[in-house]
C-alpha cells in the first residue's frame, strides 16, 4: 500500500517536469536526434521547441533544415511536398526574425530548390530568382558557408541541364532572366568552394563528382565518388548517397 501510495505522489511531478521541458530542451533533444541521423525525430523536437517559443530563430532553422531532411528521399509525394512546404515556412519566419543572420537563407534557399527540383522546367522557373537571391545572401553574411556555395553550385548546375530552348524560353519569355547568368564553370567553382570549406560532408562529393561528369571531367568524378563512399555518413541521408555514388561507379 505504502509502494502505491509512493507512486501514486511521484506520478504527478513525473507529468509536470515532461510538461515543463522548454524550448531549450528541445533544441538539446533536436540537436541529438540530428547527429544521430534521425531526421523524423529531430524536426518533431524542433518544431515542439517552436511551439513552446515561436521567437526562436535557431528552433526554426532548425526546424527547416530537419523537415527537409526528411522530405528528401521519401517515396510518398504528398508527405515529401508537405515537407518541403513546412521547411519553407520555417525559414521564411526564421528570417523575419534575424535577417542578418546566414541559416535562415540557407534554408529558404534549400527548402525552395527541393521544391523547384519537384517541378516541370517552367514550374521551377518562379523559384529561380528568389533562390539565388537568397543563396548570394546567405554568402553576403558568411561568404565560406558550405550549405550555400552549395546552393549556387547546384542553381547553376540545374539551369545548364535544361535543354538550350527551355533556358530560352525560361529567359526571354518566362521571365527567369537570372537564367543568363549561369554558367558550367560557375557551378564547378561554387561546388568546389563548398568540397574545400566543408571537406567531410559527403553530399558536397556527390553533387562535385556529378558536376564533373556533365562537364566531361571523368576522372575527377571518378575520384569524388570514390571518396564519397571512403567517407564516414554523418548527416541523415547519406547511405542514399553513398548508394548513388556506388551506382555511379558501377555505370562507368
Amino acid at each position: 500500500m505504502r509502494i502505491h501510495l509512493a507512486v501514486a505522489l511521484l506520478l504527478p511531478l513525473s507529468f509536470s517536469t515532461a510538461q515543463a521541458q522548454t524550448a531549450s530542451d528541445h533544441i538539446a533533444l533536436g540537436d541529438r536526434a540530428y547527429t544521430a541521423m534521425d531526421a523524423p525525430a529531430a524536426l518533431d523536437h524542433y518544431e515542439q521547441a517552436v511551439t513552446a517559443d515561436p521567437q526562436r530563430y535557431d528552433a526554426l532553422w532548425k526546424a527547416s533544415r530537419s523537415a527537409v531532411d526528411a522530405g528528401s528521399y521519401g517515396t510518398d509525394a504528398t508527405r515529401r511536398n508537405a515537407l518541403f512546404a513546412r521547411a519553407e515556412q520555417y525559414a521564411r519566419r526564421a528570417i523575419a526574425l534575424n535577417s542578418t543572420h546566414a541559416e535562415g537563407h540557407f534554408s529558404l534557399a534549400r527548402a525552395l530548390g527541393k521544391t523547384a527540383l519537384t517541378q516541370s522546367p517552367r514550374g521551377r522557373v518562379k523559384y529561380a530568382t528568389e533562390i539565388r537571391r537568397h543563396a548570394l545572401g546567405c554568402l553576403g553574411l558568411m561568404p565560406a558557408h558550405a550549405g550555400c556555395l552549395h546552393v549556387m553550385g547546384m542553381w547553376n548546375a540545374e539551369v545548364m541541364r535544361l535543354n538550350s530552348l527551355t533556358r530560352m524560353v525560361a529567359k526571354n519569355i518566362l521571365g527567369g532572366r537570372v537564367f543568363s547568368t549561369t554558367k558550367w564553370k560557375e557551378a564547378v567553382r561554387y561546388m568546389e568552394a563548398a568540397v574545400a570549406s566543408e571537406p567531410e560532408r559527403i553530399v558536397h562529393r556527390l553533387d562535385l563528382a556529378e558536376v564533373y561528369d556533365d562537364v566531361g571531367e571523368k576522372a575527377k568524378a571518378r575520384a569524388e565518388f570514390e571518396t564519397v563512399l571512403r567517407l564516414p555518413a554523418t548527416d541523415a541521408n547519406d547511405s542514399v548517397y553513398k548508394d548513388q555514388a556506388r551506382a555511379a561507379l558501377r555505370a562507368r
